[in-house]
């Protein structure tokens, strides 16, 4: 069994681990049942009756997709898995069918040698606010109609919309009103609406109880699984509006289409047509480029049963004249006279009630701590949840949003600034991926870095690749991020493997298609590498287990050369193992080593190098 030691993952014989996996699967935000794929809207608004046994994938495919994985030479997998596969038939009505469906996913991805980690998986809060994770329910427990969400412009949903669904725009969502109401009351409905109750309970009180009490469901059926290495805390979480200095003001993670400011957003859901500014980000930032009528039939996003929760809690309200006014533009961003910070003052905390209820349910659980991107994370100390691993995300920001490759552009994903040049690019992903690892040391008292989810869109520059075959840019394209982390020696999970994915819908949600696999490429079901995408970069060599500390890693994908370089743990008795993966290597390959001896066993992909005693430096250099 897997454990911590310091910001080292070692195994049963002492040698340090890296890992290497996937994210399974991008369609586990969606239900099987009826199909919730996001271009379809049929069924969308019946959230109840609801299903997601079958995701990943079915239970008969998963020898197949588990033996392909491991063929790559994946070990690791972050298990998406969602609050509303859960609960999404009311609180406290848990899904025994997904539970058992999901103990045998991961039973048998024990018996095919990987370990397991849990992402209780999130994005913009809900499918009904444009992204995945929370049961409909919860909004409805607030006063919201989730029906009206997307007219009123408190969400952007691909369902409402129509495909296809502008680039990216579904980030949007987390300024908008509807996710942006429940992220700030799950976090801080105790300080911002003390007057919004469910059931009698604080509605803060209320919605984490629920979440948290639906993902000890899955540690009490997992418990005991040696290979589950733990769970995370919330994929991406959002601050809502929290810490929001001025409520008249709009701003987003990325400013795209109809962009109200918070103000705005509260008035349109109580039923006011307003014209609002239009946004289009380039290259060069982002631009107002028009106005748009937002809610022209006067429609509400809450029910008539219900006053409007920022209302309710003295944010904006009307006058004697009827005319609405912002009575605290700045409601958000202070407490008692104090400014307010999302990450120490309440993501933090939250963190630790999890940490405290999982590890009552699986005492031995590991927690996979991650901010949402580019944030640094809350320092760490004495007090908080220990054994916890630093999980944050990185992708090729412009490669992400542009859906275009090129060698000479890159963007800095903390200060937004422009890289140009192939070199400058590439000495910039290495320092933004060592950033956060310098994050894990500094910031979290030095505990290990596994970057949970990186990769790229498929269906680069108009999908070209789908009609040609040739897919040499996307291979550039991921080969330039593994390599940076490669550089920086850290553990990665890579987003995604989508059993279900194809050439028209990608991974079935908001128009994403960064899976390593579609069954639209593959040609030949006999063999394991078709339908595999980009596999030149995605599958190479690494060092599996280490007798001591790695010190130096780096694979060239064009040549095929390997070199790793460390520093021996005389403690440690077992062998290194480095992964040698026969797609690099079909024929034959030449191994160099410093000292020693090794062996290549083809069969299993794998070099067994024991190091001579005399030196406490060893390399280790593979070529074809």
């Amino acid at each position: 069994m897997l454990h911590l030691e310091g910001s080292a993952i070692k195994d049963g014989l002492g040698r340090t681990v890296m890992l290497r996996g996937v994210n399974l699967g991008g369609s586990s935000k969606v239900p099987v049942s009826p199909d919730g794929a996001t271009h379809l809207s049929a069924g969308f608004l019946d959230h109840r009756a609801v299903s997601f046994v079958g995701r990943p994938f079915p239970l008969d495919e998963a020898d197949e997709h588990f033996g392909r994985l491991r063929h790559w030479g994946l070990t690791c997998l972050r298990l998406v898995v969602t609050w509303e596969a859960i609960e999404h038939a009311g609180p406290g009505e848990y899904d025994e069918a997904y539970l058992d469906y999901l103990f045998e996913v991961v039973r048998r991805a024990g018996e095919h040698g990987f370990v397991v980690f849990i992402d209780p998986h999130q994005d913009v809060w809900s499918r009904f606010t444009g992204g995945d994770g929370a049961p409909g329910w919860t909004l409805e427990a607030v006063g919201f109609d989730i029906g009206a969400l997307d007219q009123t412009g408190a969400a952007v949903t691909h369902q409402m919309h129509g495909d296809p669904l502008p680039q990216m725009i579904w980030t949007t969502n987390a300024t908008k009103l509807g996710a942006a109401t429940m992220f700030t009351l799950f976090f801080a409905g105790n300080d911002f609406a003390p007057k919004t109750m469910i059931d009698g309970e604080p509605v803060q009180g209320y919605l984490q109880r629920h979440y948290i009490e639906a993902m000890r469901q899955i540690a009490h059926r997992l418990k005991g699984l040696d290979h589950v290495l733990g769970y995370g805390v919330m994929n991406e979480p959002f601050e809502g509006y929290i810490g929001w200095a001025d409520l008249a003001e709009a701003r987003a993670p990325v400013e795209i289409g109809a962009m109200p400011s918070p103000f705005e957003s509260m008035l349109l859901a109580a039923g006011n047509p307003l014209e609002v500014k239009v946004w289009r980000r380039g290259l060069l930032g982002p631009k107002i480029v028009g106005h748009r009528l937002i809610n022209p039939a006067g429609a509400r996003a809450w029910r008539r049963d219900h006053e409007p929760v920022w209302r309710e809690n003295g944010v904006w309200g009307c006058g004697s004249d009827g005319q609405p006014s912002l009575l605290r533009p700045d409601h958000f961003s202070q407490v008692d006279g104090r400014e307010v910070d999302f990450l120490s003052d309440y993501h933090r905390p939250f963190v630790n009630r999890y940490a405290r209820a999982m590890r009552a349910a699986d005492p031995d659980a590991l927690i996979f701590l991650g901010p949402q991107p580019v944030l640094e994370p809350a320092p760490w100390g004495p007090g908080d949840a220990e054994r916890v691993i630093y999980e944050p995300h990185w992708y090729d920001g412009y490669l992400l949003f542009a859906r275009r490759f090129s060698s000479f552009v890159g963007v800095d994903m903390l200060t937004q600034r422009v890289v140009l040049g192939p070199r400058a690019v590439r000495r910039s992903f290495a320092r933004q991926l060592g950033r956060l690892r310098r994050y894990a040391r500094e910031r979290m008292g030095d505990v290990p870095t596994l970057i949970g989810e990186t990769g790229i869109p498929y269906d680069l520059n108009e999908r070209k690749a789908y009609r040609s075959g040739d897919f040499a840019a996307q291979e550039r394209a991921m080969d330039r991020t593994l390599a940076a982390i490669e550089e920086n020696l850290l553990h990665c999970t890579i987003w995604n493997y989508t059993a279900d994915n194809d050439n028209e819908h990608g991974d079935q949600w908001n128009g994403e298609d960064l899976s390593i696999f579609s069954r639209d490429q593959q040609t030949d079901p006999g063999d394991i590498n078709s339908g595999g995408r980009a596999l030149r970069a995605v599958v190479r060599p690494y060092p599996r287990a280490t007798c001591g500390e790695p010190l130096r890693l780096s694979f060239d994908a064009r040549l095929g050369i390997f070199e790793y370089e460390f520093l021996h743990d005389p403690s440690v008795t077992a062998p290194t193992e480095v992964f040698v993966p026969k797609l690099q290597y079909p024929d034959a390959c030449r191994v160099e080593a410093s000292d020693g001896n090794w062996e290549l066993d083809r069969a299993n992909q794998r070099l067994v190098y024991r190091h001579s005693d005399d030196r406490s430096t060893h390399r280790i250099r593979i070529t074809r």
